[in-house]
């Protein structure tokens, strides 16, 4: 099989797995959704990199010391509940704004395996529907067990959490000054002013 140096060599209309992505020799980020590959948004605007610094900041100096660790993009995030066949059974990998992932179990040198604790994802021009419907699912399904979606030009944050029946639910939308509780991190505090610093 000829090497793979440039994305207009992949099919999109076929499906690939894991194991294809890790063949990939080209500088494109691209995301596999089950199976199909989707292009990222262009590099972020200053605005979404302002409000990524923002939130990891508080949630770095918060974990310092302790056993979750927070990861920004790229960082690929393989979601799976089956690894009978390994790298060729996972169809779907993800680069999330920022994760927090709390069992070091899944972790490894490629990234995380399986469902990230806490998922915040900044919408950008282009990505509102990926974020807001179709990521919205796969995080569900995967069980991610919190899903903030932050809309820069709302001043806006989202937060979902995942509820005993499987099923996201709204825990609230915060939009003015106040704490914006975190159930990953309950001694966190993110101030909802410090996620809009500057924007």
């Amino acid at each position: 099989m000829a090497a793979v140096t440039h994305l207009s060599q992949l099919d999109l209309t076929r499906r690939y797995t894991y194991a294809d992505y890790l063949t990939w020799q080209f500088t494109d980020w691209v995301e596999l959704i089950r199976g199909r590959v989707r292009l990222m948004s262009p590099a972020p605007r200053r605005q979404h990199q302002d409000i990524s610094r923002n939130i990891e900041l508080p949630i770095m100096q918060f974990l310092r010391g302790k056993s979750c660790r927070m990861y920004h993009a790229p960082f690929d995030v393989r979601l799976t509940r089956s690894t009978a066949n390994g790298d060729a059974s996972i169809e779907t990998v993800v680069q999330p704004d920022i994760c927090v992932v709390c069992d070091p179990q899944k972790l490894d040198d490629r990234g995380c395996l399986g469902a990230p604790d806490w998922i915040i994802e900044i919408l950008s021009p282009g990505n509102f529907a990926r974020d807001t419907k179709e990521k919205f699912d796969l995080y569900e399904e995967a069980g991610v067990r919190e899903y903030w979606v932050v809309a820069p030009g709302q001043k806006n944050v989202i937060v979902y959490l995942l509820g005993d029946a499987g099923r996201y639910e709204l825990r609230g939308e915060f939009y003015q000054p106040g704490p914006v509780p975190v159930a990953t991190l309950p001694e966190l505090r993110i101030e909802w002013v410090e996620v809009f610093e500057g924007v």
